[in-house]
């Protein structure tokens, strides 16, 4: 699985959710997964959960991951949802370790704000005929965020993490991402079948 680093300012606009974006786009072949840091604001024709239809969905500022499989053919929504659920639960793990306390519920990471819960995270997954796709942003202030989501940003956790330390944290979560699916193919491969 490779890894590539946008340049900082690409918006994601939920065109790159679709199948083979990265290949289209930068020529890489094999399953990947995309990062950078920029806004985000999806557009109503590429939105893909019906849940979302007439709602805004958007960030002045995020760190991005668009992560593509193509490792089961044809490609398999649960797996994909179960892969989505890994990556947030590693992204928690991270932040934690950062000293950033997080709430996973599903597949969205939340924040305590004073009486309430500050969404920090948004994330779809979905399949084409040919590979699973993951999109997880999280969001490093609440400028641009929509007006009725109670929401978070990264950099206004108190003082934990510094912008400075985001391409850091974006590089760790890809990396653990990687050696987490890496590993669970090695196992697959030493594991005796009957």
């Amino acid at each position: 699985m490779k890894h590539l680093k946008l340049e900082n300012g690409t918006s994601y606009d939920g065109s790159q959710i679709q199948p083979m974006w990265a290949f289209k786009q930068f020529g890489i072949k094999d399953s990947s997964i995309v990062s950078w840091i920029g806004p985000m604001e999806i557009r109503s024709d590429e939105l893909i959960d019906y849940e979302d239809v007439g709602i805004e969905i958007k960030g002045g500022e995020m760190i991005n991951f668009i992560i593509e499989h193509f490792d089961v053919q044809p490609a398999d929504m649960r797996l994909c949802y179960h892969r989505q659920r890994l990556f947030v639960t590693i992204v928690k793990d991270i932040l934690d370790n950062h000293g950033i306390k997080t709430r996973r519920d599903g597949d969205d990471l939340y924040v305590e704000k004073g009486d309430k819960d500050g969404k920090l995270s948004v994330s779809i997954a979905t399949c084409s005929v040919s590979s699973m796709k993951i999109h997880f942003a999280l969001n490093l202030t609440e400028r641009g965020t929509p007006d009725d989501v109670e929401t978070a940003g990264l950099l206004e956790c108190g003082s934990v993490l510094k912008r400075e330390n985001i391409p850091d944290v974006a590089d760790e979560v890809c990396s653990n991402y990687i050696k987490e699916i890496s590993s669970i193919e090695s196992d697959i491969t030493k594991t005796r079948v009957f």
